[in-house]
């Protein structure tokens, strides 16, 4: 399979302080990757740094064979890279629908942006009831769900998604992350996912890795991860 993302021995932060220590991960086309570890590892910081909100101090990233490390956000999402934020990703004042036009942006064909609409509707069927609600009216999980809907209207070949389900509740957290499925079902995109639920996450995922103080302290499928006991007590926690 190609390689849709790789990093290779990426180094970054913010201002002056490092956080991701030379960090080689990759993401094949089609895969769900999730990168779990303890709080304060810098899961979150190394999504920013791939997509290009944090600094870079040194390294690569590479998209789809192209260099892209020090492009800037706005670029990267033109060439097919989403990605949605732990917080502050949505606007609160604006509708659903509208939210979702915003998340598309670049699409300047109508039929095209409803095509889009109509996608995202299918994986989450509770938005288009929905659509004439302002998001700041919405529970906890419906907003999440726009987020990820704003990040798929693009139809990216990669997403980058930053603890989607921080501040759920269990049940609203476990709907959300089987969505997962249904968005590499039917957009065929990738997905990099940081998850506070990591026993989850690795068990549908493909492959994951598991970050400690800024460096990779393993790696493998979910399977295998899980089925290291040392990994479940220093990294995963006893229940993950």
């Amino acid at each position: 399979m190609a390689r849709i993302l790789e990093t290779r021995s990426l180094v970054g932060g913010y201002g002056k302080m490092i956080i991701v220590n030379g960090v080689s991960i990759y993401v094949e086309k089609g895969e769900v990757v999730a990168l779990v570890g303890p709080n304060g590892s810098g899961k979150s910081t190394l999504l920013k740094t791939i997509y290009g909100v944090a600094k870079v101090f040194g390294g690569q990233v590479l998209f789809n064979g192209s260099d892209v490390t020090y492009l800037p956000p706005e670029a990267k999402t033109a060439l097919g890279m989403g990605f949605v934020p732990q917080t502050e990703n949505v606007f609160p004042d604006l509708t659903v629908e509208e939210n979702l036009e915003m998340g598309g942006y670049l699409i300047r064909d109508e039929d095209k942006l409803k095509e889009a609409m109509e996608m995202v509707y299918s994986i989450f069927p509770q938005l288009r009831s929905l659509r004439h609600v302002l998001a700041g009216a919405l529970s906890g999980g419906q907003r999440k769900m726009v987020a990820v809907g704003r990040a798929l209207m693009t139809r990216p070949k990669l997403l980058l998604m930053d603890e989607p389900t921080a501040g759920l509740a269990p049940k609203a957290a476990m709907e959300l992350l089987d969505k997962l499925q249904d968005i590499r079902r039917e957009t065929e995109t990738s997905i990099l996912i940081v998850e506070q639920h990591a026993r989850r996450a690795l068990e549908m995922s493909d492959r994951g890795y598991v970050l400690v103080s800024g460096r990779i302290a393993a790696e493998g499928t979910g399977k295998e991860i899980l089925s290291r006991p040392d990994l479940q007590e220093l990294f995963l926690g006893k229940h993950g």
